[in-house]
């Protein structure tokens, strides 16, 4: 029998209940619908549409390195596109259940290598073409920056586990769980909880960070109820603004600049408040020694 998705399915089974902003306004609603014709009509996989979007990406790189104000152009909406396709390899998996280990590893690899590509083309045809040193220094600031948020965003989001995980050891039941997340629930900023399934305690975000800004929490659900994540400024947003807001605009180094400094802002908040989240956990691991001792 074949398949019959509905743009419903596809909303509820791969929508992200947080997303970037770019992806939800300006990616979701042509990713879903070629979703659903990909899902019906063809026999795509998921490693296929991660080699189409590397494939996509290499000829943004060939258009950058042109230099041409049209080969930009056509390099930023080839990116674009690649995203797009990127994007849908999950979306496919999810929707037919047909991900893999293997096939997650590879959608990682292939956006950094991507993103180094790129970044080296759009950088070293600038350099080719106005002999401007600056454009070199630029080509390796976008590679360390897009290391250091991906890097970054894989050890808060391990050691946010771990607090969890030693929690739970010290309190020793499992219906400490929910005291757990109370704690340290998920953070909206690494949240992928998708649309239709329950999603984690995430109002109380820690009593310190929510001491301190209270302001936050607001600002936060406006942003959840849109299905945005507080992260505005995530390495999506870093991505967009370098291979397709800058070049289209013909402004690459102050565009890049901005949105490299706006990405560190937002970085520093996320470091902040696992830092602020190590001190709640201290301080539970502390009462949970103690409930022990006294028992």
């Amino acid at each position: 029998m074949n398949p019959s998705f509905t743009m419903d399915d596809v909303r509820t089974r791969t929508y992200k209940a947080r997303d970037a902003w770019w992806t939800v306004f300006l990616v979701d609603p042509l990713a879903g619908r070629l979703v659903r014709f990909t899902a019906n009509r063809t026999s795509l996989t998921p490693n296929g549409l991660s080699c189409g979007a590397l494939a996509l990406g290499l000829g943004a790189a060939w258009c950058f390195w042109a230099a041409g104000w049209k080969w930009l152009v056509a390099g930023a909406v080839l990116y674009h596109l690649s995203f797009v396709l990127d994007c849908m390899d999950g979306k496919i998996a999810r929707l037919k259940g047909t991900g893999t280990v293997f096939g997650s590893w590879l959608d990682y690899v292939f956006d950094r290598v991507r993103v180094l590509i790129c970044a080296l083309a759009l950088t070293g045809g600038r350099f080719e073409a106005t002999g401007r040193p600056v454009y070199l220094a630029l080509g390796v600031a976008i590679v360390f920056l897009d290391m250091l948020r991906y890097l970054d965003a894989l050890k808060v989001a391990a050691a946010r586990r771990e607090m969890r995980s030693r929690l739970r050891s010290a309190r020793g039941a499992e219906g400490e769980d929910r005291f757990v997340d109370r704690l340290l629930p998920v953070d909206p900023d690494e949240a992928t909880d998708e649309v239709g399934t329950p999603a984690p305690q995430v109002v109380d975000l820690q009593q310190g960070f929510r001491a301190r800004f209270s302001w936050y929490l607001r600002v936060r659900d406006w942003l959840a109820r849109h299905r945005v994540r507080p992260h505005l400024v995530s390495g999506i947003e870093f991505q967009m603004a370098v291979f397709i807001i800058g070049p289209l605009c013909q402004a690459i180094i102050p565009v890049t600049v901005v949105a490299g400094l706006l990405m560190l802002v937002f970085e520093v908040a996320i470091v902040y408040k696992l830092w602020l989240s190590t001190r709640d956990f201290a301080h539970a691991m502390a009462q949970a020694e103690a409930d022990r001792v006294a028992a």
